[in-house]
């Protein structure tokens, strides 16, 4: 009895690390959901502005959003899928850990398996996150770049001229 004890509380004392693991995947869940609410916001934004005249640029300039926006909250949801997975293979490597100690029972390449599975998904969840958080800037900077030029050239026909480089 008194070895079992102690299996037990070990099993314990090693299941702390998976535990923490498992705060930063809720940190990150977390974030990911944050990003996911601005992007369904400015999507609803957007779809509240009504219809554009057909082919004119500001229809062109919304659709073109959209269809950002919807490449967004895939990757977010994507990230977010592969954030939660990872998660529950944490808690498999931790239910695992237990179940072997009462059952007695070596489980050891399980756990190393179901490990390197949570591994994996917060491995792409975080190259998700990233590729969305990539997608949001560059847009953003391609938008400032479209702004800066448009601006230019009116300040070329207001002076009569081209734009100088």
């Amino acid at each position: 009895m008194e070895n079992h004890v102690t299996s037990v509380t070990h099993v314990i004392q090693l299941a702390v690390a998976p535990v923490f693991l498992l705060t930063a995947i809720a940190t990150l869940i977390s974030s990911v959901n944050v990003r996911l609410g601005r992007v369904v916001d400015r999507q609803r934004a957007l779809q509240g502005l009504g219809p554009f005249i057909p082919r004119s640029d500001a229809a062109l300039a919304q659709l073109r959003e959209l269809a950002l926006l919807s490449r967004r909250a895939h990757l977010c949801y994507l990230a977010m899928l592969a954030a939660v997975l990872a998660g529950l293979f944490i808690c498999l490597v931790v239910a695992m850990a237990f179940v072997g100690v009462l059952l007695e029972v070596d489980l050891a390449k399980v756990l190393a398996a179901l490990f390197l599975l949570a591994m994996v998904s917060m491995i792409t969840s975080l190259s998700l996150f990233l590729r969305e958080v990539y997608v949001a800037v560059s847009a953003r900077e391609r938008v400032i770049a479209v702004a800066e030029a448009q601006s230019a050239g009116t300040a070329a026909d207001a002076q009569g001229g081209p734009a100088s480089p």
